[in-house]
């Protein structure tokens, strides 16, 4: 009689948690964050070693700014048509071979074209995981708690990019602020492929427009580079670009209320949560950005802080949101409603902004910076999460790749909106000074003063508008 043989048995395959994706999601997410601020401190080391000149330093950072925001909106739908999975992974490896030819430039243009590159991974990363959040925790208490966890690594990752910047430059040098996201990226993406669901998502037929694509990603493009270089151009030039920008995006819009299948839907922004959270966000992050830079300006030109001890100042930061977003965030949220905790983190902004355009010349740290900083902190971890809940339960399930791309992109114009309006008030007030025989040291603080007053009054625009716009409705 002859033996059956059994096939063998395949294991079944590993399925991982909710929680263990969201970590993957938020370690890409994270070294993204980090490479947009963690060249700040390094800019004077850049600097010196390249030959770059003042304007032409800009660029490091404009390099990065512009193909990042501008491919936000068209990737994150991509996303939704390709799927978020194989979107997410791409972009990590572009991101992870772009900070390889960062770390290796010798050169200008090398430099900038490799933080370009950057620029293109960090978009295709950003742009879906909000979408790929919301999916995976659809229930409100959980999504609450998901979104709390992610905004922490966000807002947190920024302030410690600014110590890792200043630390990796001081004991090495500024290369290795790129390098470092080799094996970063190599285990982010290997862990995305092996952790995260596959989706097939829409298919490219279905919402491809693409003369809509190449009209909103110049437009944004073209947005981002008004703002970030209109300190260095003459008035008129600044205008006309920025009508070319609104030509642009006059045309996209009429684009999609005709096309068959439009690359972005417009009444997405019939939604009243969505399009009055992405409004508040630029305001806020506006302010957050730019007391970012010119924070840590302050901290090495007028307080006179080395790059290493600018980094370590900005510390108190990451651990204050990390804890009030982990321990309280959701919780809070969860009892007093975002809408609440929103205007309560705004207030502490405003606050913060205020007591900070207070800080003189003679200043001193723990007087004068370390007290703004933390409201700040905490203003931004409660009001960031909260912003992100009240933006995403606008979106339907299938335009969450869209509304997650949108939010990234308001994220990047509000950031180069308030570096670009901050630095002219304070290099503005600072020429001034000096022009009638005032000391640099004086004339410096007094010129980020009024940078901070300035910011002071863009973070109670945003409070105004969040109290008008985002109340809750009795229908919704």
């Amino acid at each position: 009689m002859t033996a059956v043989v059994e096939p063998p048995t395949q294991a079944p395959r590993r399925t991982y948690s909710r929680w263990t994706a969201l970590v993957v999601l938020c370690a890409g997410t994270l070294m993204t964050i980090l490479d947009g601020n963690i060249v700040t401190v390094a800019m004077p080391a850049i600097q010196s070693d390249l030959g770059f000149s003042g304007p032409g330093l800009a660029w490091v950072v404009n390099a990065y700014l512009i193909p990042f925001g501008g491919l936000l909106l068209l990737v994150g739908r991509l996303g939704d048509l390709v799927g978020r999975k194989r979107m997410f992974a791409a972009g990590l490896a572009v991101f992870t071979v772009a900070s390889v030819l960062c770390g290796v430039a010798t050169s200008q243009g090398t430099l900038i074209a490799a933080r370009a590159l950057q620029g293109v991974g960090g978009a295709m990363t950003a742009a879906v995981v909000l979408g790929m959040l919301v999916a995976l925790f659809p229930e409100p208490r959980e999504q609450a708690r998901a979104i709390a966890v992610f905004s922490a690594v966000g807002a947190a990752g920024g302030a410690l990019g600014t110590f890792l910047g200043g630390a990796l430059t001081q004991a090495l040098n500024w290369h290795w602020i790129f390098l470092i996201n080799l094996p970063i990226g190599i285990v982010a993406l290997l862990a995305a492929i092996r952790v995260l669901d596959a989706e097939d998502g829409e298919g490219l037929g279905r919402g491809a427009d693409y003369p809509g694509a190449a009209l909103v990603t110049g437009a944004l493009m073209l947005t981002v580079y008004v703002i970030v270089g209109s300190g260095d151009r003459e008035p008129l030039t600044t205008l006309l670009l920025a009508l070319a920008a609104l030509a642009l995006f006059t045309a996209f819009t009429l684009r999609q209320a005709r096309a068959a299948r439009p690359l972005l839907r417009l009444r997405l922004f019939r939604s009243r949560l969505l399009s009055g959270a992405n409004a508040v966000q630029i305001l806020m992050i506006a302010t957050m950005f730019g007391f970012q830079f010119l924070g840590a300006l302050y901290v090495q030109r007028v307080l006179g802080f080395g790059e290493l001890l600018t980094g370590t100042a900005f510390l108190p930061a990451p651990i204050a949101i990390g804890v009030l977003m982990l321990g309280l965030s959701a919780r809070t949220i969860g009892r007093f409603g975002p809408y609440r905790v929103l205007l309560a983190g705004l207030v502490l902004i405003v606050a913060g902004m205020a007591l900070l355009s207070r800080a003189p010349a003679e200043g001193s740290y723990a007087a004068d910076v370390l007290p703004p900083l933390l409201l700040l902190s905490l203003g931004f971890a409660a009001a960031m999460p909260a912003l992100t809940g009240l933006a995403m339960s606008g979106a339907r399930e299938e335009d969450a790749g869209l509304a997650s791309g949108l939010f990234n992109t308001t994220q990047v114009v509000g950031g180069s909106l308030g570096l670009a309006v901050l630095s002219v008030v304070a290099a503005g007030r600072t020429e001034g000074l000096l022009a009638r025989g005032a000391e640099v040291i004086s004339a410096t603080a007094e010129g980020y003063q009024a940078a901070f007053r300035v910011g002071a009054g863009i973070a109670a625009g945003a409070l105004v508008l969040a109290a008008v716009v985002l109340r809750p409705r009795a229908r919704e």
